[in-house]
């Protein structure tokens, strides 16, 4: 479990990076925007720059997790991230739920190998 935990630690890692870092320079083209209520939500996000400490917070994240030190603040910082990209395509746009859902699972294996440093939160 170790060696999974270490492999999706540092794929999270490069992941969020380069997404993070993409939402800044741009080396990535962009699709065109979705159609429907999914653009006018994306549309909202880049409009208003909610998207740049998303963006941020991918970056910082994906170099936490590429350290290796840390670790359980990225899991902590990243984990809302990942609901909302989760819960966009859920509701939104249907056709783009695989990544998200790759970037949860591997998520979910770098908890369970970090799961003593959450242990406090499920202390009654």
């Amino acid at each position: 479990m170790k060696i999974a935990a270490t492999i999706a630690r540092i794929l999270l890692g490069i992941m969020f990076t380069i997404f993070g870092l993409n939402g800044f320079l741009h080396f990535i083209p962009m699709p065109p925007p979705p159609k429907g209520l999914a653009g006018e939500f994306s549309h909202a996000l880049f409009a208003s720059g909610y998207l740049y400490p998303i963006m941020a917070l991918q970056l910082v994240s994906g170099l936490i997790f590429l350290s290796g030190r840390y670790v359980p603040l990225a899991l902590t910082l990243i984990g809302p991230v990942i609901v909302n990209i989760l819960l966009f395509h859920i509701t939104m746009a249907p056709e783009g739920t695989v990544p998200g859902a790759v970037a949860a699972v591997l998520w979910a294996v770098v908890l369970y190998r970090h799961r003593t440093a959450f242990a406090g939160i499920f202390r009654k």
